[in-house]
């Protein structure tokens, strides 16, 4: 498993283990909370020679690393998410893997001209991480079927669960103080996130039907942008109010304090948070995989983890972005004005 201290991986290969499966972690930094059942390597997906004294002993790759949009990581998205992923799908050809199972991103599809978003929607990322993703995903597809190694690639929407924090840290700690909330434009696209316990059960289906293919993940129920955020606030009976923000204006601004490093937004955040974004589902559905969250479900689960946790158990030696609490920037000087 790489990439197995990050939030998904984390929970992928706890789930694993619970599947009786051996699993031993691929990172560059070891979690607090790691199952001692679980081995772990200190290895950077670059590091070609560990890459392949570790793969003698693997069945199964599970690809979760990848520097997300939250880390504004420049050159280096292209040196570990396209880079990285080439030295591991050719050492695990090497090692005689099985299979890989291969996280990409909705990135890669940047902002489509219509949704739902299937197999035939042009692939057209919009900023440095997406395409990223989309050619890390290339080398994996042509040097896996140059080699007839069955390959799973996983296009999940936004994930949500129990402990994810990252963008969603602003937000929950914004509605917990009835801070005003924003959306660029009116926020009634419809915007689909995903549960991460539905991803993984997607996963755990398509590996034991032995699937190979692309597939795109999204929660079955789900509604508007402004409507998600409004059932958030109601719930948690918080008076914060929902204020819309002219699209121009708001993504020039941002693009500016993205350059300045006084946002913690990044293009793939600014640049699509305010188009209708949802995947047709039906590929997964007719193999017999049902989402158990809507929207609304997960939205709600998050934030309540968020408000039991946020002081006494959000670790500071987290160094996933996903499960960190972020700095703000200029985004703390909206929040104490709204």
């Amino acid at each position: 498993m790489t990439g197995g201290s990050g939030f998904l991986g984390n929970l992928i290969s706890k789930r694993l283990i619970k599947e009786n499966q051996k699993v031993t972690i691929l990172d560059i930094w070891d979690s607090p909370d790691r199952n001692k059942d679980i081995g772990f390597y200190n290895c950077d997906i670059r590091d070609r020679n560990k890459i392949r004294e570790i793969l003698k002993d693997i069945d199964i790759v599970h690809h979760n690393v990848a520097l997300v949009p939250l880390t504004k990581s420049g050159k280096e998205f292209h040196s570990v998410n396209v880079i990285g992923t080439k030295i591991l799908a050719e050492e695990s050809i090497k090692a005689g893997i099985k299979a890989i199972v291969h996280m990409s991103s909705s990135a890669v599809y940047g902002i489509p001209e219509s949704c739902p978003i299937d197999y035939k929607t042009p692939l057209g990322p919009i900023e440095i991480y997406g395409r990223a993703k989309l050619e890390g995903e290339n080398y994996m597809r042509e040097i896996c079927g140059n080699a007839n190694l069955p390959l799973i690639i996983i296009r999940p929407r936004t994930i949500l669960g129990k402990g994810r924090l990252g963008i969603f840290h602003i937000l929950f700690e914004w509605i917990s103080e009835n801070r005003n909330i924003y959306t660029i434009g009116d926020g009634k696209g419809k915007f689909q996130f995903l549960h991460a316990d539905d991803l993984i059960d997607a996963y755990s289906l398509i590996l034991k039907q032995e699937k190979s293919g692309t597939y795109n993940l999204g929660a079955a129920e789900f509604s508007t942008l402004r409507k998600s955020l409004t059932e958030l606030i109601s719930y948690s009976k918080s008076k914060s109010k929902i204020k819309e923000l002219p699209i121009g204006l708001t993504i020039g601004t941002l693009k500016i304090l993205d350059k300045l490093k006084l946002s913690p937004l990044a293009p793939w955040h600014y640049l699509t948070y305010h188009k209708p974004f949802y995947f047709d589902i039906d590929k997964l559905t007719k193999i017999g995989w049902k989402p158990n969250y809507s929207n609304k479900k997960m939205l709600q689960e998050s934030y309540d983890w968020y408000i039991k946790n946020k002081i006494s158990n959000i670790k500071s030696d987290f160094r996933s972005p996903h499960r960190s609490l972020i700095k703000q920037g200029f985004l703390k000087i909206l929040k104490s004005i709204s």
